[in-house]
């Protein structure tokens, strides 16, 4: 494994800025149409090398020609995406809209009736009514209220330390209560800022902090969501950190999911590239803005975060001289884009809570896309030796996460997130398409870490290193994919009545079911089958770190 990932690591560059820069690129759009069809059907490498970019020619030209068929699906299905980018966008904005008409109106014959009397109640986005396609798939929204799972610590209504005067979570790392909490926080964060706003406030009577909506310098957007809460506003003890998952309708989040770009951190391992650039942690147009984001720390000079005098914000800079090696190609950070972006507004507002609450600490949560960045974040905390942050890290609990990087990645993260007991955990549903991307194969080597909790469709849970069908893709895996997603069909229109009403599904999960009869991963993703595993799962949750 450590040969592969020495030869896929590539060699050098032509320019002294990024002799020492691994990486590998895949373009759909750098080729045409011909391009693919000649790649795809005679094998021609001139072609396929067209959509490659990478450190080291030579190997380029042998991925292209030993591993044609990963190359071709990322390339077909990106390129597709691509196609239908606008068509996704103006179907998710209608999509949104109908949605909310209908609830606003009381569903269909509601707004028959509304119509009738002149009432129609018009949806208007970014309000706390305006829910997402995420949130009308899986209405709820309160926590779990089971005594037994959560733990409720009463404090005096006049006590400064209450939320609203009323009682806030005692955070035990053993209590299923938590993981709840971070599924549907991961949930919450598909919502815009206000709904986000109102639930922390009013359903979880916890402390919303605040709402970041961050670059992505390569898409050239605002693309990056997250959200951060207290459990209490005085003296909390908790912090979460929710990073948006992929949107239904946005082109450019499922691209990255199945995109295999990777940049190489030295000693550290390989990293997916869209994951860094959603971070605001690079952009591949350039680079060497990967060098001048994740440069670790030394003693002879370094990236390191220092405080801008007159502005008082944070800054990435180098002190290395120009004619050192390691410092080559590295350039100052400028303040407004630190703060424009996602890893570090989100570290700065982190630090600054720190003051605020002093026995605090801190963890992560994302379903999808928001899991693979929920990881990347302590990741680089930890790359840039901010020990006093690692320190108050209590977990990091992803639901749904595509891969983020190779086995020494994996290996280092470990070391840091293992001991004393495990602090980083995985949770996969079943059939779930998104944990099996980024393709594990020898020339992308992608490979999951961490402790993977296992749910299958009758939410039994299971410890292991990795889920079932790695690839999703394997032949005898596909007759059982079908069947069982038939049988979760069955299980969504009689859930109400075995499990309760809160565990009813609507008409539009149901119609989520049915699509799923034709691609069964899709539909497995969807969130409402993480919220139920971690509310009926029949296997009691391992021991966590407390404090």
């Amino acid at each position: 494994m450590d040969n592969n990932d020495d030869a896929c690591g590539c060699g050098g560059g032509s320019s002294s800025s990024s002799s020492r820069l691994k990486y590998l690129i895949i373009r759909p759009e750098k080729g045409g149409i011909g391009d693919l069809y000649r790649y795809l059907v005679w094998a021609d490498l001139a072609s396929g090398l067209s959509f490659l970019e990478g450190s080291d020619q030579e190997l380029v030209e042998r991925v292209a020609a030993d591993h044609r068929w990963v190359i071709l699906v990322s390339i077909i299905l990106r390129k597709f995406i691509a196609f239908l980018a606008k068509p996704m966008e103006w179907t998710g904005y209608a999509f949104d809209f109908f949605l909310n008409l209908l609830s606003l109106n009381h569903n269909l014959f509601g707004l028959l009736s509304n119509l009738l009397q002149g009432k129609v109640v018009v949806p208007e986005r970014d309000t706390e009514t305006f829910i997402s396609t995420i949130g009308h798939l899986d209405g709820r929204i309160d926590l779990y209220k089971t005594q037994s799972l959560l733990l409720l610590q009463d404090t005096d209504n006049n006590s400064e330390s209450s939320v609203f005067g009323e009682r806030s979570i005692r955070i035990d790392m053993g209590n299923r209560a938590l993981m709840d909490l971070c599924i549907m926080a991961s949930k919450l964060a598909y919502e815009n800022s206000k709904v986000i706003e109102n639930v922390v406030l009013h359903h979880w009577k916890m402390h919303f902090v605040d709402f970041y909506n961050c670059w992505n310098d390569f898409q050239r957007e605002r693309s990056t969501q997250v959200f951060i809460l207290c459990d209490k506003d005085k003296d909390a003890n908790l912090i979460l950190i929710s990073f948006r998952g992929t949107e239904p309708f946005d082109a450019n989040d499922w691209s990255t999911d199945f995109d295999y770009s990777w940049y190489e951190i030295p000693k550290l391992g390989k990293v997916h590239m869209g994951f860094l650039e959603a971070l605001g942690l690079g952009n591949r147009a350039d680079v060497v803005t990967f060098q001048n984001h994740l440069q670790k720390w030394t003693n002879s000079g370094g990236v390191h975060v220092s405080k801008s005098p007159s502005q008082g914000r944070e800054s990435v800079s180098s002190n290395i001289d120009s004619g050192q090696e390691q410092g080559q190609g590295i350039k100052e950070i400028p303040p407004e884009m630190v703060e424009m972006t996602a890893y570090y507004a989100v570290k700065s507002k982190l630090k600054s809570l720190f003051k605020e609450h002093k026995n605090a600490k801190f963890v992560v949560t994302g379903h999808s896309l928001g899991g693979a960045l929920a990881i990347l974040f302590p990741m680089v905390l930890v790359l840039h030796e901010e020990e006093e942050i690692i320190q108050r890290l209590l977990g990091v609990y992803t639901f749904g996460q595509p891969r983020v990087g190779n086995t020494e990645l994996g290996r280092f993260m470990e070391a840091h997130l293992n001991h004393p007991v495990p602090k980083y955990f995985r949770m996969v549903y079943c059939n779930d398409l998104v944990p099996r991307l980024p393709y594990d194969d020898k020339t992308f080597l992608y490979k999951h870490f961490g402790v993977c909790l296992y749910y299958d469709s009758l939410y039994i849970q299971k410890h292991m290193d990795e889920e079932p069908n790695r690839n999703y893709f394997g032949m005898r895996y596909l007759i059982p994919e079908y069947l069982n997603a038939v049988w979760e069909l069955i299980r969504a229109l009689i859930m109400g009545y075995t499990h309760g009403p809160e565990y009813k599904e609507g008409w539009f999960s149901i119609l989520i079911r049915v699509i799923g009869l034709a691609l069964p991963g899709l539909s497995a993703h969807c969130p409402t089958n993480y919220v139920n595993s971690v509310r009926l799962g029949k296997e009691r949750i391992i021991q966590l770190s407390s404090f």
